[in-house]
């Protein structure tokens, strides 16, 4: 007797066909109760199937990263509001055009603060030269939050290199798009913050932050307490900018009283080089 089933055919293709048939030709859904559970998104969207959502948000960039070969990243996190060079250069001439002194004071501290813009693009450049010359078993792959600033520079880094690199964007009200730099195939949206954590923690072999806002900072102590209470492997965590990180947080404070102990110091590095911090990497995996 001859099969008349190939075992390799999805027997979703008709499901989906279905749906898709109603997306595109305007064709209007049937009754909530007759929909497919996953082709109904009012049902998905419940309280009650947030589970769903977390496992699906969990599932669907692992199996792609997976599929495409992303298994140890190099996780850069930084302010969005952080201009490229060129675009900091222009909005200061166009403030110094317009004689506004506030404007022009605001353009000032965009071109300075474009300097962590360059050299997140340069550390991430010095990450794709080197993992493109491995085998592929053995290259980092870099991976920022998606978004405008220290992340596109990041993205842009690796890009400019030839180098395939992650994008982990989240849907937020006044924010933000994934920028055009990442690789299209590897550009993930998340509706649920947990989830994208998750996400920057599963395949990092190391974490570098640059002077951010109240993201960042989220960002980098979660990934700290991880480390510190043994959650997740050693891994090297550098802060870049250390004006910026010796003004903002005083860690010999919370030795003094006692609510960190001396070796938690010694969880991270403070540099303002972005072969420095390359060089930290590769000597604490002596690569």
């Amino acid at each position: 007797m001859d099969a008349n089933t190939n075992l390799q055919d999805s027997r979703l293709a008709d499901a989906w066909a279905e749906l898709h048939n109603y997306s595109v030709n305007g064709n209007p859904l049937k009754a909530d109760s007759y929909r497919l559970a996953f082709a109904d998104p009012e049902f998905l969207l419940r309280r009650e199937t947030r589970g769903i959502r977390f496992q699906l948000e969990l599932l669907k960039p692992d199996l792609g990263q997976t599929a495409q070969g992303i298994e140890s990243t190099i996780v850069v996190y930084g302010s969005a509001r952080f201009l490229a060079p060129e675009d900091a250069e222009r909005l200061l001439q166009e403030a110094r055009a317009s004689g506004d002194a506030e404007r022009i004071a605001l353009a000032e501290r965009a071109l300075r603060g474009s300097s962590y813009y360059q050299a997140a693009r340069q550390f991430a450049a010095l990450v794709a030269e080197y993992s493109e010359a491995r085998p592929p078993a053995e290259r980092m792959y870099i991976c920022t939050g998606g978004g405008p600033g220290i992340m596109e520079a990041a993205n842009r880094g690796a890009h400019e290199a030839g180098a395939p690199n992650v994008g982990l964007n989240i849907t937020l009200p006044h924010e933000q798009s994934g920028n055009r730099y990442i690789t299209p195939s590897l550009s993930y949206k998340f509706h649920y913050f947990a989830m994208r954590k998750m996400h920057f923690m599963m395949r990092a072999k190391a974490l570098v932050v640059f002077p951010g806002g109240f993201g960042t900072m989220d960002e980098l102590f979660e990934v700290l307490t991880l480390v510190q209470t043994t959650k997740s492997k050693p891994l090297p965590i550098v802060l870049f900018g250390s004006a910026f990180w010796r003004a903002l947080i005083n860690f010999d404070v919370m030795l003094e009283h006692g609510t960190i102990s001396p070796a938690d110091l010694s969880l991270f590095r403070i540099t303002d080089d972005p072969a420095e911090a390359w060089d930290i990497i590769r000597t604490f995996y002596r690569l």
